[in-house]
């Protein structure tokens, strides 16, 4: 898979190879697109985001546009490149007086 196959805040079923070398079905939402990779959050999961490099991907399953309603919003200086360089994870959570949390 290329960076073109991808868009920001979008959901896809993937097929995706972890570094184990096994192959699971996996949903996630784009946060970025980089070159070599992006930044996603795996959906019905917990609040990590990971770094996906597109050689990692063996297809798309489906695709879902998300709603601007239902975009999920990460502080921009978490999905900065520089953020990402040395790292494949960062857990994150994020509370607000609005959602009762």
């Amino acid at each position: 898979m290329e960076k073109k196959d991808f868009e920001t805040d979008t959901r896809y079923t993937i097929a995706w190879r972890q570094p184990d070398g096994n192959v699971i079905p996996a949903t996630i939402y784009v946060h970025r697109t980089y070159d070599p990779y992006m930044i996603v959050r795996m959906t019905g999961s917990d609040a990590t985001l990971r770094k996906i490099v597109y050689a990692d991907i063996t297809r798309i399953v489906a695709t879902e546009s998300v709603t601007a309603e239902n975009r999920r919003t990460v502080p921009a200086a978490l999905l900065d490149e520089k953020t990402w360089r040395d790292r494949t994870e960062m857990s994150h959570y994020a509370s607000s007086a609005a959602r009762g949390k």
